[in-house]
């Protein structure tokens, strides 16, 4: 079986709320960086592969001038958005020692891509993956997922694909991959 695993909430705690009121003392201000940044077009098009980091910043800067402090603060330390969730982590090895193949998908630009795959040695139990940023779809693009299926050539038949977004998991299935909503480490359990 090849497990395929998205990365944000599911390898990873992404919780740009609490990073954010790590920066920021006051509601008003986390709100406002989540509206600016988390929220808009362009944190999707970094996930495209469409704009870089540097352009984003420029984008949100010009829009609001007001905040060109604030948001540089947000986009220079970002990646400490990600913290690894042990609970899965601890069962990627005993995923391989039962036979099964590991693969990532995920939407993620490429700055978070780059700072992901050289401080989390974990990736380098996996086969291989996409990430978003790479081939310029997002989920639940079909796209993404016929992208990894042919790229590996694997058959959606002897695959298991664990994300914690309802709409990425329909996507997925609607390829013939069998699919489970994450909530947390205990559903792959039942798979090794």
């Amino acid at each position: 079986m090849n497990f395929i695993f998205d990365v944000g909430n599911v390898l990873v705690d992404y919780t740009p709320v609490v990073y954010l009121r790590s920066l920021f003392a006051d509601e008003s201000s986390v709100n406002k960086m989540l509206e600016v940044i988390y929220k808009s077009p362009e944190w999707l098009q970094m996930d495209e592969g469409i704009l870089t980091h540097k352009e984003a910043t420029e984008i949100y800067c010009s829009r609001e001038p007001d905040y060109i402090a604030a948001i540089h603060k947000v986009m220079q330390n970002f990646d400490k958005t990600f913290t690894p969730l042990p609970e899965t982590i601890k069962l990627l090895p005993r995923i391989k020692e039962a036979g099964h193949e590991l693969y990532y998908l995920s939407n993620i630009h490429a700055e978070i891509r780059d700072i992901l795959l050289e401080n989390q040695d974990y990736f380098d139990l996996f086969k291989g993956g996409v990430f978003s940023c790479d081939i310029n779809y997002i989920k639940p693009s079909p796209e993404i997922y016929r992208h990894l299926l042919t790229k590996y050539s694997l058959n959606p038949k002897d695959c298991i694909f664990f994300d914690d977004m309802e709409q990425n998991v329909k996507a997925a299935e609607k390829e013939g991959i069998k699919s489970i909503l994450f909530k947390n480490a205990d559903c792959i359990l039942k798979f090794i």
